[in-house]
């Protein structure tokens, strides 16, 4: 199988084989009108397996929390003329801003529409977020 490589767009390398679907459809790439290509279980010689997914959109906005969030460790290469121009490491974000509602139907949040849904990250290593209002899990 051979995808192309992109011109001026973003590359979404070292997703954890089976994320790369929920990154899709959370960074709203189904809405996009440009090419998108997505390569599930590629073999990775660090993971066994991963995801790849490209954009081929010259400028393209991206949240990156969105992407720390379901996969920390997922690299983000910036393209531009076809040569890559930035690279970064996605982390696991500290906040996290209307990316996730709060479940909580008692939460200020759900009453008020136009409060921000605000999350805490309160244990790094079990990845557990806490609503900044109710503090109930998400």
């Amino acid at each position: 199988m051979k995808i192309d490589s992109i011109q001026n767009g973003i590359v979404l390398d070292h997703i954890t084989a089976g994320n790369a679907m929920k990154i899709y459809y959370d960074l709203g790439l189904d809405k996009l009108d440009c090419g998108v290509a997505m390569m599930q279980n590629v073999k990775s010689e660090k993971m066994g397996k991963k995801d790849i997914i490209k954009v081929d959109k010259g400028e393209y906005d991206i949240n990156l929390d969105v992407i720390g969030y379901i996969d920390p460790g997922v690299t983000v290469s910036i393209i531009k003329d076809g040569v890559t121009v930035e690279k970064k490491k996605v982390d696991l974000p500290t906040r996290l801003i209307n990316i996730k509602k709060c479940k909580n139907p008692r939460c200020i949040t759900a009453i008020e529409p136009n409060i921000p849904h605000i999350f805490n990250l309160t244990d790094p290593e079990k990845r557990i977020y806490r609503c900044e209002y109710c503090e109930a899990d998400k």
